[in-house]
């Protein structure tokens, strides 16, 4: 059995060397006046709460975001508000300091998208020293990630002359390469351990487990960062992302409503690898091809007897049942069952942007009234798409639909400063995730910590 004292003394030494490195000239007097007989903080986890954590409210952090549509990897570098929850303050709850973006290195990008498909790497052709198995190309995409991620970090830290001391901790989702919430596991690949060795920040990652371990999805996580972000108490906002996957979140003006938020099907994923499969284009630009075509009505109706569409929420999805793959097993489906309809790849670009426009807004339709006072603000990749934005403008006649820069946070940028909000969530030891959206059976902090 171990000796009670030297657990006592051990952590009383733990102690010591992290208030030490937080500047107290005297830890173990400090120690001693917060765990003494007198002193409100009677153990070890009290006095942490009182000391270092409260330090983690202000400072810099750093979030990364690398979506479904394997398009790069985003990075921010922010600050929070403390007083983020509220309302009478007067300073931004959030500034942004420095962004930057880059693709992905061509090799990764193809390794990662075959990890997405179930045996899609039995596809790659290996080259010298590369893995030939799933298990051993997983284990090879997430060291590459994270050596990718670490260069994305330290350009961020470079170009913006911030010195990686003074930021507290790094966001990074990592790639989901599997996510099979009916199965109760999803799979994020990313070494958090390669990354705080390069940078010298700590890193918190695999934000999703916890949720699932008790009860919930996984996902969508960034609704509760839209809340304390955006929330209004005199308006509806409903956030739509279109990323790979469209998801909404609903903001009530009414505090005592809940929260709603979930996937509606898919966005970018699907459009991208459309164009690129017919052009040398990696994403329709402002939907101009798509606008150039004609709707596939039949076609369209048929996508729409996907069995997610129908699911209630809480309720998540990605490429596992949206790809290519799937889009042409449907296209032959209906070619066979309507020889008498032609039609170009640019139809089929205009019928899944509207796909995308009908499955969001006939989500959103269901939350938003004209007396509601509602507001629709679109972020995510798509938020660019003008064709898109008409398209689902044209399906929510009751409320505005504009971007987040009206709420004054660049499309482009939200999701990757909502996981710089997350890390902060988790070394505050606050919850993340919002149990009403996610499903799960109670509010949790998400995330595991790497220290530098």
């Amino acid at each position: 059995m171990t000796n009670p004292a030297s657990i006592a003394d051990t952590d009383h030494n733990a102690l010591a060397d992290l208030l030490m490195n937080n500047g107290l000239d005297n830890p173990s007097d400090d120690i001693d006046d917060l765990t003494s007989d007198n002193s409100n903080y009677a153990t070890l986890t009290d006095a942490l709460e009182q000391t270092v954590f409260e330090s983690f409210d202000d400072g810099l952090y750093i979030g990364m975001m690398s979506g479904t549509s394997l398009d790069g990897m985003d990075a921010v570098l922010c600050q929070f508000n403390s007083e983020i929850s509220n309302e009478d303050n007067t300073q931004p709850p959030m500034r942004l300091l420095a962004t930057y973006s880059q693709n992905f290195p061509s090799r990764l990008g193809e390794v990662l998208l075959a990890l997405c498909q179930p045996n899609g790497v039995n596809q790659l052709v290996p080259e010298a020293d590369e893995p030939n198995s799933e298990l051993d190309w997983f284990g090879w995409a997430s060291r590459a990630y994270a050596e990718f991620a670490s260069e994305v970090v330290n350009t961020l830290l470079q170009q913006s002359n911030t010195d990686p001391e003074s930021v507290l901790a790094i966001g990074c989702h990592g790639q989901t390469v599997r996510h099979r919430p009916q199965m109760g596991f999803t799979l994020q690949l990313v070494d958090a351990n390669i990354i705080a060795e390069r940078t010298g920040i700590s890193v918190v990652s695999d934000f999703r487990r916890r949720d699932m371990a008790v009860g919930g999805q996984g996902a969508p996580l960034v609704p509760a960062f839209h809340q304390a972000l955006f929330a209004n108490p005199d308006s509806t906002r409903v956030l739509l992302n279109l990323g790979g996957i469209a998801n909404i979140t609903v903001l009530p003006a009414n505090e005592k409503d809940q929260v709603v938020g979930y996937d509606t099907g898919p966005a970018n994923l699907l459009l991208d690898a459309w164009i690129s499969l017919h052009t040398d284009n990696a994403y329709d630009a402002g939907g101009a091809w798509a606008q150039s075509g004609t709707l596939i009505e039949p076609l369209l109706q048929q996508l729409l007897v996907h069995p997610f569409f129908a699911q209630s929420h809480p309720k998540s999805t990605g490429r596992e049942d949206f790809n290519l793959t799937w889009l042409q097993d449907e296209l032959q489906a209906f070619e066979q069952a309507n020889a008498n309809i032609s039609y170009s790849a640019a139809d089929v670009q205009a019928t899944l942007t509207e796909l995308t426009a009908i499955s969001a807004s006939t989500q959103i339709n269901m939350f938003v009234s004209p007396a509601k006072n509602s507001s629709v603000y679109v972020c995510g990749g798509g938020a660019l798409n003008d064709y898109l934005m008409t398209r689902l403008q044209a399906h929510l006649p009751h409320c505005t639909v504009k971007t987040t820069e009206h709420l004054g946070l660049a499309p482009t940028w939200v999701e990757a400063v909502a996981f710089a909000w997350l890390a902060r969530q988790t070394l505050m030891g606050e919850t993340g995730n919002l149990p009403a959206v996610t499903g799960a059976n109670k509010g949790v902090v998400l995330g595991q910590v790497c220290f530098a």
